[in-house]
């Protein structure tokens, strides 16, 4: 029974604490979800007698996390506390050695994250940032920088739809359809040139940048 009140209390608190929690973007997201993760399985491990102390816990740690997330979107002074600055270290080309030490890393540890990136040598770096998630990001220097359109000076049209889903297991995603603007009989004119009568026999349906709409059936 005690698993049970935890799997559903556990699945009702990942949906209030939000994404950012789930996707341990800071240190301290990080440590939040591994203090959940021990107070669940105390629950399920210890005691009747203990449960409900665990379980006050586990809802009271949430709820804390929950309020110092919200406190820190008010706050810019306690959300750099609570999750930290991105620390540049590369600057024009050049090792920032107090910013390493003030990271705690070392250069071995930046040469690493950078291989990550498949940045191999540091004379191809400009800028690189710790940020505070940990992640390196880099700025190449302009003649490491992959090409693009524009320099070609090439004008390419602007998409007129991000790519979306629109039916799915033979169901239309009706708020889909109503964020991009089209409505159902849109749909139903699109499916008819793709001589497609029934929408239940469609996998799956996308709609495509220049608002060509892909049709997989079974």
């Amino acid at each position: 029974m005690e698993t049970i009140i935890t799997f559903f209390v556990l699945l009702m608190m990942t949906r209030f604490l939000g994404k950012k929690q789930l996707s341990h973007l800071t240190f301290f997201n990080y440590i939040t979800g591994i203090t959940i993760g021990s107070l669940s399985a105390n629950m399920v491990l210890l005691s009747s007698n203990d449960f409900l102390k665990e379980l006050t816990a586990l809802v009271l740690w949430c709820a804390l996390a929950s309020l110092v997330g919200f406190i820190s979107m008010k706050s810019g002074k306690l959300r750099v506390i609570l999750d930290g600055q991105p620390t540049i270290v590369v600057k024009k080309g050049k090792i920032d050695r107090k910013a390493l030490v003030r990271t705690m890393i070392n250069v071995d540890d930046l040469t690493m994250m950078m291989r990550q990136k498949d940045v191999f040598s540091i004379s191809e770096v400009d800028y690189a940032i710790l940020e505070p998630n940990g992640a390196l990001s880099i700025l190449k220097k302009p003649e490491f920088q992959s090409v693009v359109t524009s320099d070609f000076q090439l004008n390419k049209p602007s998409p007129n739809f991000l790519p979306t889903e629109i039916i799915v297991d033979g169901k239309i995603i009706y708020q889909n359809l109503k964020e991009l603007g089209l409505s159902q009989e849109w749909l139903t004119n699109e499916l008819m040139k793709e001589n497609v009568s029934t929408i239940e026999t469609i996998i799956y349906a996308e709609l495509q940048p220049n608002g060509e709409l892909i049709i997989q059936q079974a």
